[in-house]
C-alpha cells in the first residue's frame, strides 16, 4: 500500500477520466468534478492525465503513508500538510516518506471547492464498465462504490521505488502560466441554448450556488422565474451541464454524476470548457450565464487543451533541466 486512510474527510473518492459508453443504460459518467485539476494532478504525480486519484471536497482526508512515495496535488489549496510538519501546496509534487501523516482540513483561503491528490501510476482500484470512478448512486468502482474511509489502504499502481519516487529527484511544479479553474465573483459561465426556451430571461439575473450542492448538480438561488419556464416534461436524455429548471423556479446545473434522463425543460449546457470552473465552485458563491454559440464553445476547448498541453510541456523541460543540473553536481 501506499497510504492508510486514517479519516476520509467530508466526501472523498476515487475518480479518473470517467465512463462515457453507458447513458444508454442509465450510467452516469462520473469522473472528476473538475476535470483540469485532475489532469494536472496526475501529471504531476508522473501518472497518465485520466488516471485515477482522490477527489478531495471541502475538506479532504487524513493519510498515514505505509511506505515512500511521491503525490501530486492541484485544485483548491485545502490546507494540505505532513502532520506536524510542512504545507502541501497545490500545483507540484511531493515526497511522502514511510510513517509520514498528511490532511487536509479545509481550512486554506483557496474559494474553491474541490483538490485532487493523485500518485504514482494512479490509484489501484478494480475498473468497472472500462473506468475506476466511483458511481456513488449505484455503489460500483473506485473504492467500493462509496467514499474512502478510516480503514481503506490505497495502492499506488506503480509500486516500484522507481524515479519518480526518488527522494533525491526534483518534485514537479506546474507552470504559473497556464490556465487555472479558480472561480471569480461572480463567476461567468458560458452556455450553449437548449432546447427549451427560457435561457434569456435565466441569463439576465444574476444567481448564487445554494446549499443544494453535490456530485450530481448543484440548485441556483435567486429571484424565483416567472411561469412558463421552469415546469415538466416528458423524460429525456440531459448530460453533465444541462440547466434544468424546475417547476419551483430555481435552475438546476447537472454535474458528473447526474441522472442521465431528466422530466425538466433544458434550457441550456454549460461548455465543456467551463466544467472546471463548475465543478470548483462552493455553496454561495455568485454566477452569470453568458450565452454563446457553438463556434466559441468548440474554440475554448481547444484553447484548453492547447494550454493542458503546453503546461505539462513546460513541466517535463523544467524537470529536465533540474535533472541534468543535478547530474552535474550544480
Amino acid at each position: 500500500m501506499s497510504f492508510e486512510v486514517v479519516d476520509g474527510g467530508l466526501a472523498s473518492t476515487i475518480q479518473d477520466a470517467g465512463r462515457s459508453d453507458w447513458a444508454h443504460v442509465g450510467v452516469p459518467p462520473s469522473g472528476p468534478c473538475d476535470p483540469w485539476s485532475l489532469a494536472v494532478a496526475n501529471l504531476l504525480a508522473g501518472s497518465a492525465r485520466g488516471g485515477a486519484a482522490v477527489e478531495m471536497t471541502l475538506v479532504g482526508p487524513t493519510l498515514v503513508a505505509r511506505r515512500r512515495t511521491v503525490v501530486g496535488l492541484a485544485g483548491a489549496d485545502l490546507g494540505g500538510r505532513v502532520v506536524g510538519g510542512r504545507r502541501l501546496a497545490p500545483g507540484r509534487s511531493h515526497h511522502i516518506q514511510a510513517g509520514e501523516t498528511i490532511a487536509f482540513p479545509g481550512d486554506g483561503p483557496d474559494p474553491r471547492a474541490r483538490a485532487y491528490l493523485a500518485l504514482p501510476g494512479g490509484v489501484d482500484v478494480a475498473a468497472v464498465l472500462g473506468s475506476r470512478s466511483t458511481c456513488l448512486a449505484a455503489g460500483f468502482g473506485g473504492y467500493e462504490g462509496r467514499p474512502i474511509r478510516a480503514g481503506d489502504v490505497l495502492h499506488a499502481g506503480q509500486q516500484d521505488d522507481g524515479p519518480g519516487q526518488d527522494a533525491a529527484a526534483g518534485e514537479r511544479t506546474w507552470p504559473a502560466d497556464p490556465w487555472l479553474p479558480v472561480p471569480s465573483d461572480p463567476t461567468v459561465l458560458r452556455v450553449l441554448p437548449g432546447p427549451a426556451p427560457g435561457l434569456e430571461r435565466i441569463a439576465e439575473q444574476p444567481w448564487r450556488v445554494g446549499s443544494e450542492a453535490d456530485r450530481v448538480g448543484i440548485r441556483l438561488d435567486g429571484e424565483v422565474l416567472a411561469d412558463g419556464i421552469g415546469g415538466e416534461a416528458v423524460s429525456h436524455g440531459v448530460t453533465w451541464g444541462a440547466i434544468q429548471v424546475p417547476p419551483d423556479g430555481r435552475p438546476i446545473i447537472l454535474g458528473p454524476d447526474h441522472q442521465t434522463t431528466g422530466g425538466y425543460p433544458v434550457v441550456g449546457v454549460v461548455i465543456s470548457a467551463d466544467r472546471p470552473i463548475l465543478g470548483q465552485l462552493r455553496p454561495g458563491a455568485g454566477i452569470e450565464l453568458r450565452i454563446v454559440g457553438r463556434d466559441e464553445a468548440v474554440a475554448a476547448l481547444r484553447d484548453r487543451e492547447a494550454e493542458l498541453t503546453a503546461g505539462a510541456a513546460t513541466m517535463r523541460e523544467t524537470l529536465r533541466w533540474d535533472e541534468l543540473a543535478r547530474s552535474a553536481g550544480g
